[in-house]
């Protein structure tokens, strides 16, 4: 079941801003963005930022950095607007204390005095589980029975007097859903002070705010019959047009195929950013955790997946987060762009490596680093996985001095004494190019290693990379010496040759 396109679709992002962004809540956003721009609809980003205790500052300028991160853009919502604001919970107070009083007064909510051993005493006594929660045993209490409770000092809760019946309901992606009566025990709204709770805000704030279609993740799947109850109650004290359409998302997994935490180093949004995955590249992934734009097909720009998104085609099975297929899909991704784009967007890494001025928002390389850049970044751009691959293939050129530093591993590998007599006979190959260009250099190293000491191509060209570049993998060799420049590449080759000799 989709949604009509008649219908003006409403979906809404609704996150608490604790911790950093996590890849499982970024997939949620990205379906609802998805299905909002398929059908024409709005995109509703809403802070639910009512838990003072857990919330922070940090972690909700984090999460508006990461949708303009990775761009998806919102409709309604903080430092955007809209008819439907305040757009963060903890500026609506009144807002819910109208719908709570609304409620009371119309008998849909009822007060609780019950406390929690009273209630597991009850079950004991009637010989149920005592672990099966509340009883709805206030629901029927006399005026009298409340007064003496509130004699004792007892501050009730608030809870919903949920419906006896069956609430039947069509989820987007796993279809008819059905939760018996009586299954679902009457739930706390707000707190004895009045305080709300996330069951009485967040669909108080759906139905204010228009919301057509819910989807979130199947781990609150459970709660979606109380929220059905609560909606109609709503309607029913003219808050809203009662219960909308429900589709939850599959888990996304880890190792194990256990639910992916935030504990998890792989479910940090920003992990992705800072190794250098590209936006694109990133949410072409996601998209992939639960749906698909054809069964051949994996890679696809964010245009192409809204064009093609339906809700119904969305997996109910949990998908497990792939590390090497979102890697392999970046590199798809960064492949794909123009190298001009390609060098700008690896600017900011070349300044994590220390090698270009400037912050990570604002590089500020030197024209002469950005024509080195400009040269250089076609050498690595198939061979790049994540833009920081880049960044560290190419940091040798933009370094001398103490500024070059050797990888320890590929030198004690390729740098030791049998390395000697091949890096003595490249620089004396080398030493007599009257030109310094790749196809030059590349005649005279295979003419001095290959022909003249019979070197296969590894055990000759080995030595030469690592002592020019620091590393065992870097841009292709010959154009990378031209880029260097003959002095430059010459001095790191005699150095190489020293060390090298200092073993032998």
């Amino acid at each position: 079941m989709t949604a009509s396109p008649s219908t003006a679709v409403r979906v809404r992002f609704s996150p608490s801003p604790t911790g950093t962004p996590h890849v499982g809540l970024i997939r949620t956003a990205l379906f609802n963005w998805a299905h909002a721009r398929h059908h024409g609809g709005a995109f509703v980003f809403r802070i639910e930022d009512t838990d003072a205790a857990r919330d922070s500052a940090e972690s909700y300028a984090a999460l508006l950095d990461a949708l303009r991160w990775l761009g998806l853009d919102w409709d309604e919502g903080p430092e955007v607007g809209g008819p439907h604001g305040p757009y963060r919970q903890s500026q609506r107070g009144e807002i819910y204390a109208d719908a709570l009083r609304r409620l009371v007064e119309a008998g849909e909510v009822y007060e609780s005095f019950s406390s929690a051993a009273e209630i597991e005493a009850r079950h004991k006594a009637a010989g149920r589980d005592p672990k099966l929660g509340y009883d709805n045993f206030d629901r029927d209490l006399t005026d009298e029975q409340r007064a003496a409770f509130r004699a004792e000092g007892r501050l009730p809760v608030y809870r919903l007097r949920m419906p006896d019946r069956d609430i039947t309901f069509d989820d987007l992606v796993r279809g008819p859903v059905t939760f018996r009566a009586g299954t679902v025990s009457d739930f706390v709204l707000a707190r004895g002070d009045g305080s709300p709770l996330y069951p009485l805000t967040n669909p108080v704030d759906d139905a204010l705010m228009g919301i057509t279609d819910v989807l979130r993740g199947e781990d609150l799947l459970s709660s979606t019959p109380r929220q059905i109850a609560l909606l109609e109650a709503l309607q029913r004290v003219g808050i809203g047009d009662g219960p909308f359409r429900y589709g939850h998302l599959p888990l996304v997994t880890g190792e194990g195929n256990r639910k992916l935490s935030k504990r998890d180093p792989e479910s940090n949004l920003f992990h992705y950013r800072d190794r250098g995955f590209a936006p694109e590249g990133l949410l072409n992934y996601l998209a992939l955790l639960g749906w698909a734009i054809a069964e051949d097909r994996d890679v696809f720009t964010l245009d192409e997946m809204v064009a093609a998104f339906d809700i119904s085609r969305v997996s109910s099975n949990a998908a497990r987060f792939d590390l090497k297929k979102a890697e392999a899909i970046n590199a798809a991704h960064l492949r794909a762009l123009p190298v001009e784009e390609f060098a700008r967007r690896v600017e900011p890494y070349l300044v994590a490596e220390g090698v270009i001025d400037g912050t990570a928002a604002e590089p500020a390389p030197t024209a002469e680093q950005r024509t080195l850049l400009a040269a250089a970044a076609p050498l690595v751009q198939e061979r790049s996985v994540v833009l920081s691959d880049a960044a560290r293939m190419l940091r040798f050129l933009f370094v001398d001095g103490d500024g070059f530093t050797l990888d320890d591993d590929a030198a004690a590998k390729n740098l030791g004494a049998d390395a000697a007599p091949v890096l003595q006979a490249a620089l004396t190959g080398l030493d007599e190019l009257p030109t310094w260009s790749s196809d030059d250099i590349e005649g005279a190293l295979k003419a001095s290693l290959i022909d003249g000491m019979g070197l296969k191509p590894r055990k000759a060209f080995a030595p030469v990379r690592v002592a020019v570049s620091g590393r065992t993998v870097s841009p292709p060799l010959y154009e990378s010496m031209e880029l260097l420049g003959r002095e430059r590449s010459l001095r790191r080759l005699r150095a190489g040759l020293e060390r090298a000799e200092a073993l032998g």
